[in-house]
């Protein structure tokens, strides 16, 4: 519920037509791989289990049993994707790198705020409307 990878929305030019530079940059923390990699593991056991063997008519994606040695970790990162909402990409805060003050005003604009999840601090680990609403 808290993964440590880190991604990044940049502005790639003064035009505001163009689009802006995105990377989500899913599992790059390592802890975030190895968990991924784990679950895999898991879910591999529950679907091989004498109650769910029969809904199975073929596995599509087999990640190596040895684990991030042998792979399995490469195929985590090039079928992932996140059940998360991104947020906290226009972090609210006093210091100098918030991009937003308390009142949700972009700091060097006047008369810009921003009112979604991305000025969430942190990412949360519950639904993001929650605090919004």
């Amino acid at each position: 519920m808290r993964p440590e990878s880190r991604g990044f929305v940049r502005i790639t030019s003064a035009d505001p037509a163009k689009p802006p530079a995105i990377e989500p940059r899913y599992l790059s923390s390592r802890n975030d791989r190895e968990t991924v990699v784990a679950g895999m593991k898991l879910r591999r056991w529950i679907m091989r289990q004498p109650a769910m063997r029969r809904y199975i008519a073929e596995e599509r994606h087999q990640p190596p049993s040895c684990g991030e040695r042998c792979g399995a970790s490469r195929l985590a990162r090039e079928t992932a994707t996140t059940v998360f909402h991104p947020t906290s990409t226009c972090r609210m805060g006093s210091d100098v790198t918030a991009v937003v003050d308390e009142r949700l005003r972009v700091r060097g604009i006047d008369r810009l705020r921003v009112v979604d999840g991305s000025i969430m601090p942190t990412v949360v680990s519950g639904n993001t409307m929650r605090p919004l609403s």
